[in-house]
């Protein structure tokens, strides 16, 4: 039986929303407006250390977009320290340039929820981190199954290698059985909806590419970390439910915008904002 898409008027809504002008010069400004805000960063969501809070109408908030990050648990081998890696400021940080350089209207305020947290279908776009350790139990895939089927969106990043690879496809073949991942080509409009990329970017962390100048990073010989893989999961539509940013960092462009102006310039600047808008664009049109 086929599942209700409970996302289907929001994101009617949304349409009218995204911008699709502007932007390039927006990141400009960034550029010459001292590089960014600097990472510090775990830390409450309540501490946003010199991240603004706009307007925005609570009575509209199911509206409007909200930076959702899953929390899970972790064993093994995965490297990093798991669903908070980078957070708040990453989740802070890309709230505040969504609002700022396009259209969209945006909950100034993230959230972190579990998969089985009631509120989850509340928010069409999640976003997970450093799952080369991930510990789904089976409510937690029964709902990451109902929550794709139903409409919603999920965007994976930060993991790196060969044996963090394997254990997320291993996961994810549980949840879907009847759904592979396959390696996204650059044409397709996720890379181009906004911004039209050359390239599929690789973001290393900015600890790894100002100790190395590298735009890969090691991870003790895991396997290949230096040709990035953008996966994707498609649902029986062809909508993409599920984007995997594989041997890449999006989260560290946007945590560390401010920490080395080299660093934002080349990662934050032309790939990390770039692409990260592009995906949110695509989950919220489609």
């Amino acid at each position: 039986m086929q599942i209700l898409n409970i996302f289907t008027y929001r994101r009617s809504l949304w349409i009218s929303l995204v911008a699709l002008l502007l932007l390039s010069s927006g990141l400009l400004a960034m550029q010459r407006s001292g590089w960014g805000r600097r990472g510090r960063g775990q830390a409450d969501l309540n501490d946003r250390k010199g991240v603004p809070v706009w307007d925005h109408d609570e009575k509209f908030q199911h509206d409007s977009f909200t930076f959702a990050r899953v929390i899970y648990d972790s064993y093994g081998r995965g490297w990093g320290r798991g669903w908070d890696t980078d957070a708040p400021d990453s989740d802070l940080n890309f709230s505040l340039r969504l609002q700022q350089l396009t259209s969209m209207k945006v909950n100034p305020i993230p959230v972190q929820l579990r998969l089985t947290d009631p509120r989850l279908f509340d928010y069409p776009f999640l976003y997970m981190i450093e799952v080369g350790g991930i510990a789904l139990d089976e409510a937690e895939m029964a709902a990451m199954r109902k929550y794709c089927m139903s409409g919603g969106f999920i965007m994976i990043d930060d993991f790196w290698g060969d044996y963090a690879l394997e254990h997320l496809l291993q996961t994810l073949k549980r949840v879907f059985p009847d759904w592979a991942p396959y390696e996204v080509p650059l044409e397709h409009e996720i890379f181009q909806c906004v911004y039209p990329l050359k390239e599929k970017p690789q973001i290393p962390s900015i600890h790894s590419w100002l100790s190395t100048g590298q735009t890969f990073e090691w991870h003790g010989g895991d396997g290949d970390t230096r040709n990035v893989h953008y996966l994707a999961i498609n649902d029986d539509a062809g909508r993409i439910v599920m984007f995997i940013c594989h041997n890449t960092d999006l989260g560290d462009g946007w945590e560390q915008e401010g920490a080395d102006r080299g660093y934002f310039e080349e990662f934050a600047v032309k790939k990390s904002y770039p692409l990260g808008i592009n995906i949110v664009t695509y989950a919220m049109t489609h």
